[in-house]
């Protein structure tokens, strides 16, 4: 879901196979607490403010993503600490062609308005999520459904807007068909070999029919059927979250109430942790990491493990900033990021520097895709700077959002390009999260900004298709290379778990030649939390368990 953000799999590979998959090779040590807790109760926790309203099929970062993961469930929910796939509104999701699949859903999972999920609230949701004029960002994720393409807008004078005087020649899907209230099935144009994998990611999740009556109402107090519901929202200042008493699903939680409280920067909510004046933070600042600091600040009350999360560092799309236009100077750049001095001073270790664009706890990664672009070397990266003429920009840049710990990071790495090329680089904070993001989304932003990824669902393909594609929702530099998208076609349709693992890695090669984004290091998740709570654990997707929470 989401730019910044599952282990065990492989897009070939079927539900059945993921649930039997394991774990993957993420650190196992402290990443949950032991006892249980009691029932009830309510705490707060670190939010951030969320770059749009509420809406499922329109977020695709997680200050958002966190919540709306809390208030809507899926038709699949993915185990905690693995990232299998279990279903959770589906009774069943069947298939013998891996192109037409019949999804059974079970009966009586209620939204928090009391009435019924059924069917056709999957279908209408999913083909306004896809309808061109709709502008959802996650819009893109309804593609492989047979009958996307006529629900696009195309061929308008204004390429900022292909919709502008331009009506698309449907407004439904021809591959999705109601059975009855509790059974639909779904046609790709394609073969889709991991769809049931991908149904448990946010964009996928039912809207009632109030949605629909006022979708821009809707955002700001949206209505699903999780285990929590919402009770308000406070722009800037907080999201309160309560236990969803009708909640029928398996996937509950202890607590009948969470606090997101929103904070300008990292310290800020790490200094109330250790002062019990909040309970949970799921960002640690760079100075408590440094000489492990926050495990004597917070002892016992910690946790790290491995994330489906890779940090990068995209370019400007080539229309809006054509400084970055020839991939050797990005790759150049690459090459002047000393990511392991910048992992030990700024991280302490708490990173793993990025040799691809593919988290290693996916099944099918492949490690120095990026090859030598993504090895520090001072003297091959200007000489590749030189080769392609110089930058001939002023400065560069790299923005960054200063709600979040990410000052440090981008001022070292600033430091290392500017000290390896001889040209100036300046980090420069934006006010928040979801200014930072709307910047991006505008095509605002020039020079280079931070942009990261938190696996949507448990797929080598996630951390490619959505991000890299032509067109794709979270493509935020323009990227395009017809040969990576056929190549990314062929893996999905592959029944062989091995060749399209194979096919995937092929195209995730060619982003070493084109360098659309700098891979710099991988993530593990290290959180905090007062002496209030226990049962605190770290999803594989490096996001705390609200299920698993309780109070002491």
């Amino acid at each position: 879901m989401r730019g910044t953000t599952r282990t065990v799999a492989v897009a070939a590979m079927s539900a059945v196979a993921l649930l039997a998959a394991g774990c993957g090779s993420g650190d196992s040590d402290d990443t949950e607490t032991t006892a249980a807790g009691q029932t009830g109760g309510e705490i707060t926790v670190r939010g951030c403010n969320p770059e749009n309203p509420l809406v499922p099929s329109n977020t695709t970062e997680t200050c958002g993503g966190t919540v709306i993961d809390a208030v809507f469930a899926k038709l699949v929910h993915y185990e905690p600490e693995t990232a299998a796939p279990k279903n959770d509104i589906a009774e069943s999701i069947e298939t013998t062609d891996n192109q037409t699949f019949t999804v059974k859903l079970k009966k009586g999972y209620k939204f928090h308005d009391g009435t019924e999920v059924k069917a056709k609230n999957f279908v209408d949701t999913w083909n306004y999520a896809a309808f061109g004029p709709n502008a959802q960002a996650s819009g893109y994720f309804m593609e492989p459904i047979e009958g996307f393409a006529d629900l696009q807008c195309a061929g308008t004078a204004n390429p900022d807007d292909p919709c502008e005087g331009f009506t698309p020649p449907a407004k439904e899907m021809s591959g999705l068909k109601i059975v009855d209230d509790h059974t639909f099935t779904i046609t790709t144009t394609e073969k889709v070999s991991n769809l049931p994998v991908r149904l448990g990611y946010s964009a996928f999740a039912p809207l009632p029919d109030a949605f629909f009556a006022d979708p821009v109402a809707f955002g700001d107090k949206p209505i699903g059927s999780g285990p929590f519901k919402l009770d308000s929202w406070t722009k800037e200042q907080n999201m309160v979250l309560s236990k969803f008493a009708d909640y029928s699903g398996e996937f509950g939680a202890k607590l009948d109430k969470i606090t997101y409280k929103i904070y300008q920067d990292a310290d800020s909510a790490y200094n109330d942790v250790i002062a019990n004046n909040l309970d949970v933070t799921d960002e640690i600042p760079a100075s408590a990491l440094i000489d492990d600091k926050y495990k004597s600040d917070l002892p016992d009350r910690n946790a790290q493990k491995e994330e489906g999360v890779i940090q990068t560092v995209t370019f400007a799309p080539v229309k809006v900033d054509p400084n970055y236009a020839d991939p050797k100077i990005r790759q150049a750049i690459s090459m002047a990021i000393d990511r392991e001095t910048i992992i030990k001073q700024i991280f302490n270790g708490t990173r793993v520097p990025a040799t691809g664009w593919v988290s290693p706890v996916v099944d099918g990664y492949k490690a120095d895709q990026c090859g030598e672009y993504c090895v520090y070397d001072a003297a091959k990266a200007k000489a590749l700077l030189d080769e392609a003429g110089g930058f001939k920009g002023d400065k560069i840049t790299l923005a960054y959002n200063a709600d979040a710990a990410h000052k440090e990071w981008t001022e070292a790495t600033c430091n290392s390009i500017k000290q390896a090329l001889g040209v100036e680089c300046v980090a420069t904070g934006v006010v928040d999260f979801a200014t930072l993001r709307s910047e991006i989304g505008d095509r605002k932003m020039k020079g280079m900004f931070r942009t990261g990824w938190q696996m949507d669902y448990p797929s080598i393909e996630n951390f490619l298709t959505p991000i890299y594609k032509t067109g794709a929702s979270s493509n935020d530099g323009d990227y395009s290379n017809p040969t990576f998208d056929k190549l990314l076609v062929d893996a999905a349709a592959a029944t062989d778990p091995a060749q399209a693992n194979q096919t995937y890695q092929e195209a995730e090669a060619l982003l070493a030649a084109d360098m659309p984004a700098v891979p710099l290091w991988y993530g593990k998740a290290t959180v905090g939390w007062s002496d209030r709570v226990t049962g605190v654990k770290i999803t594989a997707f490096g996001t705390i368990d609200y299920s698993s929470l309780a109070l002491k």
